[in-house]
Protein backbone atom coordinates (compact mmCIF):
# COMPACT_ATOMS: atom_id res chain seq x y z
CA UNK A 1 0.00 0.00 0.00
CA UNK A 2 2.82 2.33 0.93
CA UNK A 3 4.53 1.58 -2.38
CA UNK A 4 1.34 2.42 -4.29
CA UNK A 5 0.95 5.73 -2.44
CA UNK A 6 4.59 6.62 -3.04
CA UNK A 7 4.28 5.76 -6.72
CA UNK A 8 1.06 7.76 -6.98
CA UNK A 9 2.71 10.81 -5.37
CA UNK A 10 5.72 10.52 -7.69
CA UNK A 11 3.48 10.24 -10.78
CA UNK A 12 1.40 13.16 -9.59
CA UNK A 13 4.53 15.22 -8.96
CA UNK A 14 5.87 14.37 -12.45
CA UNK A 15 2.54 15.34 -13.97
CA UNK A 16 2.65 18.69 -12.15
CA UNK A 17 6.20 19.27 -13.42
CA UNK A 18 5.05 18.51 -16.97
CA UNK A 19 2.09 20.86 -16.58
CA UNK A 20 4.39 23.57 -15.23
CA UNK A 21 6.79 23.01 -18.17
CA UNK A 22 3.93 23.28 -20.64
CA UNK A 23 2.69 26.47 -19.01
CA UNK A 24 6.25 27.84 -18.77
CA UNK A 25 7.04 27.00 -22.40
CA UNK A 26 3.74 28.43 -23.60
CA UNK A 27 4.34 31.60 -21.61
CA UNK A 28 7.86 31.87 -23.01
CA UNK A 29 6.60 31.42 -26.57
CA UNK A 30 3.90 34.01 -25.93
CA UNK A 31 6.37 36.46 -24.44
CA UNK A 32 8.91 35.97 -27.22
CA UNK A 33 6.18 36.42 -29.81
CA UNK A 34 4.90 39.47 -28.01
CA UNK A 35 8.37 41.00 -27.78
CA UNK A 36 8.99 40.24 -31.46
CA UNK A 37 5.75 41.93 -32.47
CA UNK A 38 6.47 44.82 -30.13
CA UNK A 39 9.93 45.28 -31.62
CA UNK A 40 8.71 44.99 -35.17
CA UNK A 41 5.80 47.36 -34.69
CA UNK A 42 7.62 49.93 -32.62
CA UNK A 43 11.28 50.18 -33.54
CA UNK A 44 13.67 49.39 -36.35
CA UNK A 45 17.28 49.39 -35.20
CA UNK A 46 19.57 51.44 -37.46
CA UNK A 47 23.32 51.07 -37.10
CA UNK A 48 25.60 53.91 -38.22
CA UNK A 49 29.16 52.88 -38.97
CA UNK A 50 32.04 55.32 -38.93
CA UNK A 51 34.41 54.39 -41.75
CA UNK A 52 37.47 56.49 -42.59
CA UNK A 53 37.56 54.86 -46.03
CA UNK A 54 33.92 55.58 -46.84
CA UNK A 55 33.42 57.67 -50.00
CA UNK A 56 32.54 61.34 -50.24
CA UNK A 57 28.97 61.97 -51.38
CA UNK A 58 29.54 64.06 -54.48
CA UNK A 59 27.43 67.20 -54.57
CA UNK A 60 26.86 66.38 -58.24
CA UNK A 61 24.43 63.66 -57.17
CA UNK A 62 22.08 66.62 -56.62
CA UNK A 63 22.21 67.79 -60.23
CA UNK A 64 19.40 68.98 -62.51
CA UNK A 65 18.29 68.70 -66.10
CA UNK A 66 16.86 71.31 -68.50
CA UNK A 67 15.64 70.12 -71.88
CA UNK A 68 14.01 71.99 -74.73
CA UNK A 69 10.69 70.43 -73.87
CA UNK A 70 7.29 72.01 -73.28
CA UNK A 71 7.71 75.07 -71.05
CA UNK A 72 11.06 74.18 -69.50
CA UNK A 73 13.24 76.60 -71.46
CA UNK A 74 10.85 79.00 -73.21
CA UNK A 75 8.18 80.33 -70.81
CA UNK A 76 10.09 78.61 -68.01
CA UNK A 77 13.74 79.46 -67.46
CA UNK A 78 13.88 81.91 -70.34
CA UNK A 79 11.37 84.73 -70.88
CA UNK A 80 13.52 86.84 -73.22
CA UNK A 81 15.67 89.92 -72.73
CA UNK A 82 12.88 92.17 -73.97
CA UNK A 83 10.42 91.04 -71.26
CA UNK A 84 9.51 94.05 -69.08
CA UNK A 85 6.95 92.29 -66.86
CA UNK A 86 9.04 89.44 -65.39
CA UNK A 87 12.37 90.59 -63.86
CA UNK A 88 15.20 88.80 -65.64
CA UNK A 89 18.91 88.76 -66.28
CA UNK A 90 19.78 88.26 -69.94
CA UNK A 91 16.31 86.82 -70.40
CA UNK A 92 16.48 84.28 -67.54
CA UNK A 93 13.99 84.78 -64.70
CA UNK A 94 15.57 86.31 -61.60
CA UNK A 95 13.26 84.41 -59.25
CA UNK A 96 14.38 81.09 -60.74
CA UNK A 97 18.04 82.12 -60.52
CA UNK A 98 17.62 82.95 -56.83
CA UNK A 99 15.70 79.72 -56.09
CA UNK A 100 18.37 77.58 -57.76
CA UNK A 101 21.14 79.42 -55.94
CA UNK A 102 19.34 78.74 -52.66
CA UNK A 103 19.20 75.08 -53.64
CA UNK A 104 22.95 75.03 -54.23
CA UNK A 105 22.45 73.50 -57.67
CA UNK A 106 25.81 71.85 -58.49
CA UNK A 107 25.30 71.14 -62.19
CA UNK A 108 22.75 71.54 -64.99
CA UNK A 109 22.37 69.26 -68.01
CA UNK A 110 21.29 70.75 -71.38
CA UNK A 111 19.88 70.76 -74.14
CA UNK A 112 18.46 67.22 -73.77
CA UNK A 113 17.32 64.50 -73.54
CA UNK A 114 15.98 63.39 -76.87
CA UNK A 115 16.21 67.00 -78.10
CA UNK A 116 20.02 66.83 -77.91
CA UNK A 117 20.27 64.47 -80.86
CA UNK A 118 18.39 66.89 -83.12
CA UNK A 119 20.10 70.06 -81.84
CA UNK A 120 22.82 71.75 -83.89
CA UNK A 121 24.60 74.12 -81.55
CA UNK A 122 25.87 76.49 -84.24
CA UNK A 123 22.26 77.48 -84.97
CA UNK A 124 22.05 78.93 -81.44
CA UNK A 125 25.01 81.34 -81.45
CA UNK A 126 25.66 84.66 -83.19
CA UNK A 127 23.18 87.47 -83.89
CA UNK A 128 19.68 86.31 -82.97
CA UNK A 129 18.15 87.75 -86.12
CA UNK A 130 20.37 85.46 -88.18
CA UNK A 131 19.52 82.25 -86.35
CA UNK A 132 17.35 79.66 -88.10
CA UNK A 133 14.25 78.22 -86.46
CA UNK A 134 13.98 74.57 -85.45
CA UNK A 135 10.98 72.27 -85.13
CA UNK A 136 11.03 70.32 -81.89
CA UNK A 137 10.66 66.88 -83.42
CA UNK A 138 10.28 65.00 -80.15
CA UNK A 139 8.17 67.26 -77.97
CA UNK A 140 4.99 68.76 -79.39
CA UNK A 141 6.22 69.70 -82.86
CA UNK A 142 6.57 73.32 -81.77
CA UNK A 143 8.77 75.80 -83.63
CA UNK A 144 11.62 77.36 -81.64
CA UNK A 145 13.63 80.40 -82.72
CA UNK A 146 16.99 79.34 -81.20
CA UNK A 147 17.05 82.55 -79.10
CA UNK A 148 18.27 80.51 -76.12
CA UNK A 149 21.63 79.01 -77.05
CA UNK A 150 25.09 78.11 -75.83
CA UNK A 151 25.99 81.58 -74.46
CA UNK A 152 22.68 81.87 -72.58
CA UNK A 153 23.04 78.46 -71.00
CA UNK A 154 26.70 78.67 -70.05
CA UNK A 155 26.34 82.22 -68.67
CA UNK A 156 23.38 81.01 -66.60
CA UNK A 157 25.47 78.18 -65.16
CA UNK A 158 28.24 80.64 -64.40
CA UNK A 159 25.83 82.91 -62.50
CA UNK A 160 24.51 79.91 -60.54
CA UNK A 161 27.98 78.61 -59.70
CA UNK A 162 26.91 75.34 -61.35
CA UNK A 163 28.91 73.08 -63.64
CA UNK A 164 27.37 72.89 -67.12
CA UNK A 165 26.78 69.42 -68.58
CA UNK A 166 26.38 69.56 -72.37
CA UNK A 167 24.73 66.67 -74.24
CA UNK A 168 26.26 66.33 -77.69
CA UNK A 169 24.40 65.46 -80.87
CA UNK A 170 25.39 61.99 -82.02
CA UNK A 171 22.08 60.90 -83.54
CA UNK A 172 21.90 63.52 -86.32
CA UNK A 173 25.21 65.33 -85.83
CA UNK A 174 28.81 64.72 -86.82
CA UNK A 175 32.10 64.15 -85.07
CA UNK A 176 33.35 67.50 -86.37
CA UNK A 177 30.30 69.31 -85.02
CA UNK A 178 30.84 68.01 -81.48
CA UNK A 179 34.60 68.59 -81.62
CA UNK A 180 33.93 72.18 -82.71
CA UNK A 181 31.57 72.70 -79.75
CA UNK A 182 34.27 71.58 -77.33
CA UNK A 183 36.72 73.96 -78.99
CA UNK A 184 34.21 76.83 -78.97
CA UNK A 185 33.52 76.53 -75.25
CA UNK A 186 36.94 75.49 -73.96
CA UNK A 187 39.81 76.73 -76.16
CA UNK A 188 41.63 79.71 -74.69
CA UNK A 189 44.13 80.42 -77.45
CA UNK A 190 43.83 81.14 -81.16
CA UNK A 191 41.59 78.73 -83.08
CA UNK A 192 38.67 79.02 -85.53
CA UNK A 193 36.02 78.24 -82.90
CA UNK A 194 37.67 80.29 -80.13
CA UNK A 195 37.87 83.25 -82.49
CA UNK A 196 34.19 82.86 -83.37
CA UNK A 197 33.32 82.78 -79.66
CA UNK A 198 35.14 86.08 -79.20
CA UNK A 199 33.30 87.59 -82.15
CA UNK A 200 30.08 86.60 -80.40
CA UNK A 201 31.02 88.48 -77.25
CA UNK A 202 32.80 85.99 -74.98
CA UNK A 203 36.53 86.46 -74.53
CA UNK A 204 37.41 83.76 -71.99
CA UNK A 205 36.43 80.09 -72.43
CA UNK A 206 33.83 78.58 -70.10
CA UNK A 207 35.91 75.40 -69.65
CA UNK A 208 32.97 73.00 -69.80
CA UNK A 209 33.93 69.80 -68.01
CA UNK A 210 30.99 67.42 -68.52
CA UNK A 211 30.13 66.18 -72.03
CA UNK A 212 27.51 63.61 -72.93
CA UNK A 213 28.23 61.75 -76.15
CA UNK A 214 24.67 61.27 -77.33
CA UNK A 215 21.56 60.50 -75.30
CA UNK A 216 19.57 57.27 -75.07
CA UNK A 217 21.35 55.82 -78.09
CA UNK A 218 19.23 52.69 -77.64
CA UNK A 219 16.08 54.76 -78.36
CA UNK A 220 15.51 58.35 -79.49
CA UNK A 221 19.26 58.82 -79.93
CA UNK A 222 19.38 56.45 -82.91
CA UNK A 223 17.87 53.08 -81.94
CA UNK A 224 21.37 51.60 -81.91
CA UNK A 225 22.54 48.29 -80.58
CA UNK A 226 24.99 48.39 -77.69
CA UNK A 227 27.79 47.03 -79.87
CA UNK A 228 27.20 49.61 -82.61
CA UNK A 229 26.97 52.51 -80.16
CA UNK A 230 30.20 51.42 -78.44
CA UNK A 231 32.04 51.81 -81.76
CA UNK A 232 30.33 55.15 -82.51
CA UNK A 233 31.19 56.35 -79.01
CA UNK A 234 34.87 55.43 -79.43
CA UNK A 235 35.03 57.48 -82.62
CA UNK A 236 33.43 60.61 -81.10
CA UNK A 237 35.44 60.39 -77.88
CA UNK A 238 38.70 60.16 -79.82
CA UNK A 239 38.23 63.60 -81.37
CA UNK A 240 37.26 65.40 -78.15
CA UNK A 241 40.25 67.15 -76.64
CA UNK A 242 40.83 69.00 -73.37
CA UNK A 243 43.77 71.16 -74.59
CA UNK A 244 44.90 71.45 -70.99
CA UNK A 245 45.92 68.97 -68.33
CA UNK A 246 44.47 71.37 -65.76
CA UNK A 247 40.98 71.23 -67.26
CA UNK A 248 40.31 67.69 -68.38
CA UNK A 249 36.86 66.93 -69.70
CA UNK A 250 34.61 64.10 -68.53
CA UNK A 251 33.18 62.12 -71.46
CA UNK A 252 29.90 60.42 -70.61
CA UNK A 253 28.64 57.44 -72.57
CA UNK A 254 24.93 57.17 -73.28
CA UNK A 255 23.95 54.49 -70.78
CA UNK A 256 21.31 51.88 -70.14
CA UNK A 257 17.61 52.18 -69.62
CA UNK A 258 16.66 50.70 -66.24
CA UNK A 259 17.52 46.97 -66.15
CA UNK A 260 19.27 46.71 -69.52
CA UNK A 261 22.38 45.26 -67.93
CA UNK A 262 23.71 44.04 -71.27
CA UNK A 263 24.11 47.65 -72.41
CA UNK A 264 26.41 48.45 -69.49
CA UNK A 265 28.27 45.17 -69.96
CA UNK A 266 29.00 45.89 -73.62
CA UNK A 267 30.18 49.46 -72.97
CA UNK A 268 32.44 48.46 -70.10
CA UNK A 269 33.86 45.60 -72.13
CA UNK A 270 34.34 47.39 -75.46
CA UNK A 271 35.32 50.98 -74.56
CA UNK A 272 38.85 51.56 -73.20
CA UNK A 273 39.24 53.48 -69.93
CA UNK A 274 41.15 56.33 -71.55
CA UNK A 275 38.11 57.16 -73.73
CA UNK A 276 35.35 57.07 -71.12
CA UNK A 277 35.16 58.78 -67.75
CA UNK A 278 31.52 57.98 -66.97
CA UNK A 279 28.60 55.89 -68.15
CA UNK A 280 24.98 56.98 -67.73
CA UNK A 281 21.83 55.26 -66.47
CA UNK A 282 18.20 56.37 -66.90
CA UNK A 283 15.27 55.21 -64.78
CA UNK A 284 11.85 56.75 -64.25
CA UNK A 285 9.18 55.79 -61.73
CA UNK A 286 6.59 54.97 -64.40
CA UNK A 287 3.79 52.54 -63.59
CA UNK A 288 2.85 51.93 -67.26
CA UNK A 289 4.31 53.61 -70.34
CA UNK A 290 0.92 53.58 -72.10
CA UNK A 291 -1.19 54.89 -69.20
CA UNK A 292 1.06 56.61 -66.67
CA UNK A 293 -1.68 57.76 -64.32
CA UNK A 294 -2.58 61.22 -62.99
CA UNK A 295 -0.05 63.48 -61.33
CA UNK A 296 -2.28 64.62 -58.47
CA UNK A 297 -5.64 62.74 -58.43
CA UNK A 298 -4.15 59.29 -57.86
CA UNK A 299 -5.22 56.53 -55.46
CA UNK A 300 -3.14 54.37 -53.12
CA UNK A 301 -2.73 51.61 -55.69
CA UNK A 302 -1.15 54.03 -58.16
CA UNK A 303 1.01 55.49 -55.38
CA UNK A 304 2.21 52.02 -54.38
CA UNK A 305 3.11 51.14 -57.98
CA UNK A 306 4.99 54.44 -58.37
CA UNK A 307 6.98 53.76 -55.22
CA UNK A 308 7.68 50.20 -56.32
CA UNK A 309 9.33 51.60 -59.46
CA UNK A 310 11.14 54.30 -57.49
CA UNK A 311 12.59 51.88 -54.92
CA UNK A 312 13.84 49.70 -57.79
CA UNK A 313 16.68 52.23 -58.10
CA UNK A 314 18.52 50.40 -55.30
CA UNK A 315 18.59 47.18 -57.31
CA UNK A 316 19.51 48.95 -60.56
CA UNK A 317 22.43 50.89 -59.12
CA UNK A 318 23.68 47.80 -57.28
CA UNK A 319 23.63 45.57 -60.36
CA UNK A 320 25.00 48.12 -62.83
CA UNK A 321 27.78 48.94 -60.34
CA UNK A 322 28.62 45.24 -60.04
CA UNK A 323 29.08 45.02 -63.82
CA UNK A 324 31.30 48.09 -63.74
CA UNK A 325 33.32 46.58 -60.88
CA UNK A 326 33.93 43.49 -63.01
CA UNK A 327 35.65 45.50 -65.77
CA UNK A 328 36.81 48.49 -63.74
CA UNK A 329 37.94 47.38 -60.27
CA UNK A 330 39.96 50.58 -59.86
CA UNK A 331 36.78 52.67 -60.25
CA UNK A 332 38.10 54.89 -63.02
CA UNK A 333 34.66 55.12 -64.65
CA UNK A 334 31.82 56.77 -62.72
CA UNK A 335 28.11 55.98 -62.87
CA UNK A 336 25.94 59.01 -63.72
CA UNK A 337 22.18 58.54 -63.26
CA UNK A 338 21.54 61.58 -65.40
CA UNK A 339 17.77 61.12 -65.76
CA UNK A 340 15.48 60.06 -62.92
CA UNK A 341 12.13 61.01 -61.43
CA UNK A 342 8.39 60.41 -61.52
CA UNK A 343 6.57 60.42 -64.87
CA UNK A 344 2.78 60.79 -65.10
CA UNK A 345 0.14 61.87 -67.58
CA UNK A 346 0.43 65.50 -68.71
CA UNK A 347 -1.95 68.02 -67.15
CA UNK A 348 -4.46 68.57 -70.00
CA UNK A 349 -5.40 72.15 -69.12
CA UNK A 350 -1.86 73.56 -69.49
CA UNK A 351 -1.18 75.31 -72.81
CA UNK A 352 2.00 73.97 -74.44
CA UNK A 353 2.25 71.83 -71.33
CA UNK A 354 4.16 68.94 -72.86
CA UNK A 355 5.12 66.67 -69.92
CA UNK A 356 3.87 69.28 -67.43
CA UNK A 357 2.71 67.58 -64.24
CA UNK A 358 1.94 68.59 -60.69
CA UNK A 359 4.33 67.70 -57.89
CA UNK A 360 2.83 66.12 -54.76
CA UNK A 361 3.98 64.39 -51.59
CA UNK A 362 4.41 61.29 -53.76
CA UNK A 363 7.20 63.13 -55.59
CA UNK A 364 8.78 64.10 -52.28
CA UNK A 365 8.90 60.40 -51.35
CA UNK A 366 10.39 59.46 -54.73
CA UNK A 367 13.05 62.15 -54.31
CA UNK A 368 13.95 61.21 -50.73
CA UNK A 369 14.28 57.46 -51.32
CA UNK A 370 16.18 57.95 -54.58
CA UNK A 371 18.64 60.44 -53.10
CA UNK A 372 19.22 58.16 -50.10
CA UNK A 373 20.07 55.40 -52.57
CA UNK A 374 22.54 57.59 -54.42
CA UNK A 375 24.15 58.72 -51.15
CA UNK A 376 24.62 55.12 -50.05
CA UNK A 377 26.18 54.22 -53.42
CA UNK A 378 28.51 57.22 -53.48
CA UNK A 379 31.45 54.93 -54.21
CA UNK A 380 30.30 54.54 -57.83
CA UNK A 381 27.50 57.10 -58.30
CA UNK A 382 29.17 60.48 -58.86
CA UNK A 383 26.40 62.42 -60.57
CA UNK A 384 22.62 62.32 -60.96
CA UNK A 385 20.13 64.67 -62.60
CA UNK A 386 16.48 64.94 -61.60
CA UNK A 387 14.19 65.38 -64.60
CA UNK A 388 13.53 68.26 -64.89
CA UNK A 389 14.26 71.67 -63.44
CA UNK A 390 11.20 73.74 -64.50
CA UNK A 391 7.66 72.84 -65.67
CA UNK A 392 8.54 69.31 -66.90
CA UNK A 393 8.16 65.91 -65.18
CA UNK A 394 9.36 65.95 -61.54
CA UNK A 395 10.18 69.65 -61.63
CA UNK A 396 11.54 71.54 -58.64
CA UNK A 397 9.97 74.77 -59.94
CA UNK A 398 6.66 75.52 -61.68
CA UNK A 399 5.78 78.81 -63.37
CA UNK A 400 2.65 80.52 -64.66
CA UNK A 401 3.42 83.81 -66.37
CA UNK A 402 4.88 86.05 -63.61
CA UNK A 403 4.12 83.52 -60.85
CA UNK A 404 6.53 80.86 -59.57
CA UNK A 405 6.18 78.11 -56.98
CA UNK A 406 8.58 75.67 -55.33
CA UNK A 407 7.50 72.03 -55.30
CA UNK A 408 7.82 69.34 -52.61
CA UNK A 409 10.75 67.91 -54.61
CA UNK A 410 12.52 71.28 -54.32
CA UNK A 411 12.08 71.17 -50.55
CA UNK A 412 13.50 67.65 -50.28
CA UNK A 413 16.56 68.60 -52.33
CA UNK A 414 17.10 71.65 -50.16
CA UNK A 415 16.78 69.57 -46.98
CA UNK A 416 19.31 67.08 -48.40
CA UNK A 417 21.73 69.85 -49.37
CA UNK A 418 23.59 69.05 -46.13
CA UNK A 419 24.95 65.88 -47.77
CA UNK A 420 26.80 67.80 -50.51
CA UNK A 421 30.45 66.69 -50.50
CA UNK A 422 30.09 65.16 -47.02
CA UNK A 423 31.60 61.81 -46.09
CA UNK A 424 29.20 58.90 -46.13
CA UNK A 425 28.58 57.15 -42.82
CA UNK A 426 27.35 53.70 -43.92
CA UNK A 427 24.11 52.57 -42.31
CA UNK A 428 22.57 49.14 -41.92
CA UNK A 429 19.16 47.97 -40.72
CA UNK A 430 16.53 45.33 -41.29
CA UNK A 431 13.79 47.09 -43.21
CA UNK A 432 10.06 46.90 -42.57
CA UNK A 433 7.47 46.37 -45.28
CA UNK A 434 4.98 48.68 -46.86
CA UNK A 435 2.26 46.31 -48.09
CA UNK A 436 -0.65 46.56 -50.47
CA UNK A 437 -2.52 43.30 -50.79
CA UNK A 438 0.09 40.59 -51.19
CA UNK A 439 2.76 42.92 -52.58
CA UNK A 440 5.49 44.36 -50.37
CA UNK A 441 8.19 46.98 -50.82
CA UNK A 442 10.69 48.47 -48.34
CA UNK A 443 9.06 51.20 -46.27
CA UNK A 444 12.16 52.96 -44.92
CA UNK A 445 15.23 54.51 -46.46
CA UNK A 446 18.12 56.10 -44.57
CA UNK A 447 21.42 57.77 -45.39
CA UNK A 448 23.92 59.46 -43.09
CA UNK A 449 26.93 61.70 -43.61
CA UNK A 450 29.49 63.80 -41.76
CA UNK A 451 30.41 67.17 -43.24
CA UNK A 452 33.72 69.04 -43.12
CA UNK A 453 32.63 70.87 -39.97
CA UNK A 454 31.94 67.60 -38.14
CA UNK A 455 28.15 67.91 -38.30
CA UNK A 456 26.32 64.62 -38.74
CA UNK A 457 23.15 64.50 -40.86
CA UNK A 458 20.67 61.63 -40.95
CA UNK A 459 18.02 61.64 -43.68
CA UNK A 460 15.03 59.37 -43.18
CA UNK A 461 12.04 58.59 -45.39
CA UNK A 462 8.98 56.49 -44.63
CA UNK A 463 6.99 55.78 -47.82
CA UNK A 464 4.22 53.84 -46.06
CA UNK A 465 0.98 55.63 -46.89
CA UNK A 466 -0.77 54.78 -43.62
CA UNK A 467 1.63 53.63 -40.92
CA UNK A 468 4.04 55.56 -38.74
CA UNK A 469 7.39 53.81 -38.31
CA UNK A 470 9.87 54.20 -35.48
CA UNK A 471 13.65 53.83 -35.70
CA UNK A 472 16.24 53.52 -32.95
CA UNK A 473 19.75 54.73 -33.74
CA UNK A 474 22.78 54.21 -31.52
CA UNK A 475 24.60 57.55 -31.53
CA UNK A 476 26.67 56.96 -28.40
CA UNK A 477 29.99 56.89 -30.25
CA UNK A 478 29.25 59.71 -32.68
CA UNK A 479 29.98 62.54 -30.27
CA UNK A 480 26.58 64.15 -30.75
CA UNK A 481 25.54 66.55 -28.00
CA UNK A 482 22.60 68.34 -29.62
CA UNK A 483 20.07 67.30 -32.30
CA UNK A 484 17.72 69.41 -34.40
CA UNK A 485 15.37 68.25 -37.10
CA UNK A 486 13.34 69.26 -40.17
CA UNK A 487 10.35 67.40 -41.59
CA UNK A 488 8.40 67.53 -44.85
CA UNK A 489 4.93 66.05 -44.43
CA UNK A 490 1.30 66.76 -45.18
CA UNK A 491 -2.17 65.42 -44.45
CA UNK A 492 -2.69 63.75 -47.83
CA UNK A 493 -0.45 62.04 -50.37
CA UNK A 494 -2.01 64.18 -53.08
CA UNK A 495 -1.17 67.49 -51.38
CA UNK A 496 0.80 69.93 -53.53
CA UNK A 497 1.60 73.59 -53.89
CA UNK A 498 -0.42 75.74 -56.27
CA UNK A 499 -0.15 79.28 -57.56
CA UNK A 500 -3.09 80.13 -55.28
CA UNK A 501 -1.58 78.33 -52.27
CA UNK A 502 2.19 78.14 -52.85
CA UNK A 503 3.13 77.09 -49.29
CA UNK A 504 0.69 74.26 -48.60
CA UNK A 505 3.60 71.78 -48.52
CA UNK A 506 6.79 73.10 -46.96
CA UNK A 507 9.36 72.00 -44.37
CA UNK A 508 8.79 72.50 -40.66
CA UNK A 509 10.77 72.00 -37.46
CA UNK A 510 10.74 68.39 -36.24
CA UNK A 511 10.95 67.45 -32.56
CA UNK A 512 9.30 64.03 -32.30
CA UNK A 513 12.46 62.26 -31.21
CA UNK A 514 14.23 61.54 -27.94
CA UNK A 515 17.68 60.47 -26.80
CA UNK A 516 18.13 58.10 -23.88
CA UNK A 517 21.34 56.32 -22.93
CA UNK A 518 22.87 56.97 -26.33
CA UNK A 519 19.85 55.71 -28.29
CA UNK A 520 18.08 58.16 -30.61
CA UNK A 521 14.44 57.18 -31.11
CA UNK A 522 12.61 58.81 -34.01
CA UNK A 523 8.95 58.48 -34.93
CA UNK A 524 8.56 58.92 -38.69
CA UNK A 525 5.00 59.72 -39.76
CA UNK A 526 3.48 58.06 -42.80
CA UNK A 527 4.76 59.43 -46.14
CA UNK A 528 7.18 61.90 -44.63
CA UNK A 529 10.82 62.96 -44.98
CA UNK A 530 13.04 63.92 -42.03
CA UNK A 531 16.56 65.29 -41.84
CA UNK A 532 18.28 65.37 -38.43
CA UNK A 533 21.42 67.33 -37.63
CA UNK A 534 23.73 66.30 -34.82
CA UNK A 535 26.46 68.49 -33.44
Amino acid sequence: MASFITCHIILKANSMIKIKRIISNSLAIFLIGTLSVFSQNNATTVTINSDDNAPIISKHIYGHFAEHLGRCIYEGLYVGEENKIIPNTDGVRNDIIEALKELGIPNLRWPGGCFADTYHWKDGVGPKEDRPTIVNLWWGGTTEDNSFGTHNFLNLCESLGAEPYLSGNVGSGTVQELADWVQYTNHGQISPMADWRRENGREEPWNVKYWGIGNEAWGCGGNMTAEYYADVYRKYATFMSSWSNDNKIVRIASGASSEDYNWTEVLMKNVPYHLMEAVALHHYAVIDWTVKGPSKDFNEEIYFKSMKEATKMEELVTKHSAIMDKYDPEEKVALFVDEWGGWYDTEPEIANGVLFQQNTMRDAMIAATTLNTFNNHARRVKMANVAQVVNVLQAVILTDKEKMILTPTYHVMKMYKVHHDAQLLPTSFENVDYSLGEEKIPALSVSTSKDKDGLIHISLANIDSKKENTVEINIENLGIKKITGTILSSSKLQDHNTFQNPTKVQPADFKDFKVKKGILTVKIPAFSVIVLEGK
